[in-house]
């Protein structure tokens, strides 16, 4: 009996012991538990957290790229504008370049081309010049009534004499002392082409035109007004004044169509209108 109480209090106790194992067991387990789902929960909201945050970023990152591409894009097709325009300016400046040597080309042929006018003209002009200007000037046609033995006559001779030899300097200054001296002179009118004769040998064009035109107001039925207006437009060629020089000409022809000098007014005028 004893033994059997024994043995009945062994196993009270014993369960007591393993309901206490269980109930401990049971509750360390329901801890284990609550830790785990605070930790997993603690974990979902991290995972949330990084992925709010990873998603945040992802919006950033396509932002970043989709703000770079439209800069590329931008950037490239600004540059192919530039590089369009670029070419075209480069195209415009090679066409400008061509026309401008085309232009400056054909300038030069025409400059060249009117130079060779001129020089050609004014070879055949001191040709005609030599043969038929020159001459008349050493000629006197003396009025009667200047006896060749005075001072008057033998100066205008002295003149002619140094046109002849073209000594013109010497010549001009003694036409000139002629007309200062004698001004009223029937000879004032040879030295008067005298003068201006001389102004077109030393190359002063001007001068000689308004000398021959002087000549031509003042001494109206000289018997060098041929020759005065002949000289007025060789004066004229020499300055260019191609028009002037064809009118001068023509004058010259119409009024004094029996003179001398008409076969070489012709000639000159001829050759005038060749050029254009």
């Amino acid at each position: 009996m004893k033994m059997k109480k024994l043995i009945l209090i062994s196993l009270f106790a014993l369960a007591q012991l393993t309901s206490s194992i269980t109930h401990a067991a049971l509750f360390d387990d329901a801890e284990a538990r609550k830790k785990i789902l605070e930790v997993e929960k603690n974990m979902l909201t991290q995972n949330q957290d990084n992925q709010t945050a990873i998603d945040a970023l992802k919006k950033q990152q396509q932002s970043l790229d989709q703000r770079l591409s439209t800069l590329e894009t931008i950037s490239k097709n600004g540059l192919a504008d530039m590089q369009s325009q670029l070419e075209s300016l480069r195209q415009e400046v090679a066409r400008l370049k061509g026309e401008l040597e085309v232009a400056n080309h054909n300038l030069n042929l025409t400059q060249q081309r009117q130079k060779d006018l001129y020089t050609d003209l004014d070879e055949r002009l001191r040709k005609i010049e030599t043969q038929s200007v020159v001459a008349p000037v050493a000629e006197v046609s003396s009025p009667a009534d200047v006896q060749k033995n005075t001072q008057e006559y033998q100066l205008l001779e002295l003149a002619n004499g140094l046109s002849k030899e073209s000594k013109h300097k010497d010549a001009f200054n003694a036409y000139d002392k002629f007309l200062k001296d004698y001004p009223t002179s029937p000879l004032a009118s040879e030295a008067m082409y005298g003068l201006g004769y001389s102004q077109f040998a030393l190359k002063n064009y001007k001068s000689s035109i308004a000398t021959q035109q002087k000549l031509l107001d003042q001494h109206v039925d000289s018997a060098k007004a041929p020759d005065a207006m002949l000289n007025m437009a060789n004066s004229q060629i020499q300055l260019g004044l191609v028009p002037g020089a064809k009118k001068t000409l023509r004058e010259l022809i119409a009024k004094f169509p029996n003179s001398d000098v008409i076969p070489t007014a012709q000639k000159r005028l001829k050759a005038l209108e060749a050029i254009r």
